[in-house]
């Protein structure tokens, strides 16, 4: 049986109190971590970056994010797992690069994921760098169609930088080429990323829904979301530099103006109701950048917690 995770090392060996899981082969699970620190570089000194210790950061901020997980939470209105002794909720480890083997990671967080959603799971998949985005999203074939909800400052259209097809700028491109994604609505663009005017005209023409910043402040998130069809199935991607930098300051690229907390609650909560959320990663923060009180770290693990939830109390995991 081939290993495809590896428990962390270091800290925290789960995140939010979870069972350690990492043989993959039957599992069965309702919600389901999964690190993946390492994305696809563009040049040498690229392949190990801050991003990478983003996943085990998360993690050891455990007892910040969940004083502890009978404790009453007013952002989902009960418990993380609403009193349910029933929800199986695991973390999966981290998928690790093999020297041996360049790129072999990809295939292998892919096989993950299908693992993880083979056993019913919810796959939370913590990065690392956007690039990421790309392999987890492989793993959903078979389970579309998807609506891809991208909140992000950049557009992430680009074809290759380098050579590389797979990197950070350019898994929402990656993700207009695969059949069962059938619509992207991307949130909070403002101020410039790698894209070029060529990569806006491709995402116009795939039909993909941009959403600046700015509209969102003007129009507000409820409105965003009447624009997303209903009863989807919705992978949601966030790139921390996507939220305002009063609230995710750790990142590489920071723009003022970003969605805010609430608002990237509004989305996750809307969506839970509106149709089903499969699945949803947090990308592109760097741990050595964020402020005293860890801001970055606690505002993606809080949006986790929100996900968790939320999708328990839509009865996401209710047994017929």
């Amino acid at each position: 049986m081939e290993t495809l995770t590896v428990p962390p090392r270091t800290g925290h060996k789960t995140l939010l109190y979870s069972e350690l899981v990492t043989d993959l082969e039957n599992l069965r699970a309702d919600i389901a971590i999964l690190g993946m620190p390492f994305g696809a570089a563009y040049g040498p000194h690229a392949f190990t970056n801050d991003q990478t210790r983003a996943p085990q950061t998360i993690r050891n901020l455990t007892d910040r994010l969940v004083r502890a997980p009978e404790h009453y939470d007013f952002d989902i209105d009960g418990p993380l797992l609403q009193g349910r002794t029933d929800i199986r909720f695991v973390d999966c480890g981290d998928v690790l690069p093999d020297l041996s083997k360049p790129g072999d990671h990809y295939r292998r967080c892919e096989l993950a994921v299908r693992r993880i959603l083979g056993g019913g799971g919810l796959p939370i998949v913590l990065g690392g760098d956007h690039g990421i985005t790309t392999p987890v999203l492989r793993g959903y074939d078979g389970h579309g169609p998807i609506t891809l909800v991208h909140v992000d400052a950049h557009l992430d259209w680009r074809d290759e930088v380098n050579g590389v097809r797979d990197g950070l700028s350019s898994p929402i491109r990656r993700a207009s080429e695969m059949p069962y994604v059938k619509h992207i609505v991307q949130i909070g663009l403002r101020a410039q990323g790698s894209g070029r005017p060529a990569d806006y005209e491709a995402a116009r023409r795939y039909g993909a829904d941009l959403i600046t910043a700015y509209e969102l402040h003007d129009v507000g998130m409820q409105a965003v979301l009447d624009r997303i069809p209903d009863g989807g199935n919705y992978y949601l991607s966030i790139d921390a530099d996507g939220m305002d930098a009063a609230v995710m300051p750790a990142v590489d690229g920071p723009a003022p103006g970003g969605v805010t907390f609430v608002q990237a609650r509004k989305l996750i909560h809307g969506l839970v109701k509106k149709g089903r959320v499969v699945g949803m990663d947090i990308v592109e923060i760097q741990p050595s950048k964020d402020n005293a009180a860890m801001l970055t770290c606690v505002t993606a693990g809080r949006l986790i917690v929100n996900l968790i939830g939320a999708s328990i109390r839509a009865g996401y995991f209710d047994r017929k």
